[in-house]
C-alpha cells in the first residue's frame, strides 16, 4: 500500500512538474503546432468599414468567420533553421490568442514586416500589435476582431504607442496633449489618464524600431497593474493601473488575461516568443513608477 501511495505521488509530481515555471525561467510560447494559441477571425474589412457590422451585397449583416475556423491560413508556422517562425498573413481581421491567461509576467519576442497589405490599410503604415490582460469575448471594440485589453501596438515607426481597446483604460506618463495633438509618452512626466470617450491613444517616446527587414525585439512586463513598453531594449512608455470602465462608470482591475497578436491587413513575422512569470517589478525599472 505504502508502495502504491509513493508511486501515486510520483507520477502527480512528473505531471505537474513540466507545468510550473519558476522566476526567471523562459517559457516558450511557439512550436510548429501553435499548440499553446487559439484563432479568431472577423472580417475581410473595406475601404469604407465604419464601425458597423459589414453587410453583404442584398445588404444582409454579414456573421463573423469565428473561432479556430482559420481555413485561409492566415495564421501559419514557417520552420526556419533558427527555430519556428510565425506568419500572419494579415489578409483578414483578427487575432491569434494564447490558452492561457497570464498574470504578473515578462514577454519577449521578436517581429519583422513582411511586403503584403491589404485595404483598407493598402495605402498606411503597416500596422499588428500585442493586446494584453486580454478578457471576455473577441470583437468587442470597433474593429469587431479582438477581446477588451490593452495595445501594445506594432506599427512601422510606431513601435511601442499605445490603444485603449473596446472600454479599457489605464494612465501613462505622458506629455498633456495641446488641441488636436496625441499624447506622446515620457518617463519624466507625471501619469495622464487613457480612456475611451477622452484620449485613448498615447504616441511612444521615440521610435526605436530596426531598419527595414530586420528584426525588432520587444519586452513587455507587466505587474500588478504595471505595464513597461520596451522596443530594443529601450523603455518607450510607463503605464499603471491597468483598468476598465463598466457601463455604469466603475472602474475594475485588469491585471490579469490572454495574450493576442493581431491580424491587421499587413504581412509580419513573429520569432522567439517566450515569457517568465514575476513576483517583483524588475529593480531595473520599479524607479519609473
Amino acid at each position: 500500500m505504502k508502495y502504491l501511495v509513493l508511486l501515486t505521488l510520483s507520477l502527480i509530481a512528473i505531471c505537474i512538474l513540466p507545468s510550473m515555471h519558476k522566476p526567471d525561467e523562459w517559457e516558450p510560447l511557439l512550436d510548429k503546432k501553435l499548440s499553446r494559441w487559439e484563432n479568431y477571425l472577423s472580417y475581410a474589412h473595406t475601404l469604407d468599414y465604419n464601425g458597423n457590422i459589414p453587410k453583404d451585397a442584398a445588404g444582409n449583416p454579414l456573421k463573423p468567420i469565428g473561432y479556430n475556423k482559420d481555413d485561409t491560413h492566415v495564421f501559419s508556422v514557417l520552420d526556419e533553421a533558427g527555430g519556428p517562425v510565425l506568419r500572419v498573413s494579415g489578409e483578414k481581421y483578427g487575432c491569434l490568442f494564447t490558452r492561457q491567461s497570464y498574470e504578473n509576467y515578462h514577454l519577449v519576442l521578436q517581429v519583422k514586416w513582411g511586403t503584403q497589405k491589404y485595404e483598407p490599410r493598402k495605402s498606411k503604415l503597416r500596422d499588428s500589435g500585442i493586446l494584453y490582460h486580454s478578457i471576455g469575448e473577441a470583437g468587442a471594440e470597433y474593429w469587431r476582431s479582438w477581446m477588451l485589453s490593452q495595445e501594445f501596438q506594432i506599427m512601422e515607426g510606431h513601435m511601442g504607442d499605445f490603444w485603449c481597446q473596446a472600454n479599457s483604460a489605464i494612465d501613462i506618463r505622458s506629455f498633456q496633449s495641446e488641441g488636436v495633438m496625441n499624447r506622446v509618452a515620457d518617463e519624466k512626466q507625471p501619469f495622464g489618464t487613457f480612456k475611451k470617450g477622452s484620449d485613448s491613444y498615447c504616441l511612444r517616446s521615440a521610435n526605436y524600431e530596426s531598419p527595414a527587414s530586420e528584426w525588432t525585439t520587444l519586452e513587455l512586463i507587466c505587474f500588478e497593474g504595471k505595464s513597461l513598453h520596451i522596443v530594443n531594449g529601450h523603455v518607450v512608455m510607463v503605464l499603471k493601473d491597468s483598468r476598465y470602465t463598466k457601463p455604469d462608470g466603475q472602474d475594475v482591475a485588469m491585471r490579469e488575461g490572454k495574450i493576442q497578436l493581431q491580424s491587421e491587413a499587413a504581412e509580419v513575422f513573429y520569432r522567439d516568443i517566450r515569457i517568465k512569470p514575476l513576483t517583483a517589478m524588475p529593480k531595473a525599472y520599479a524607479g519609473l513608477f
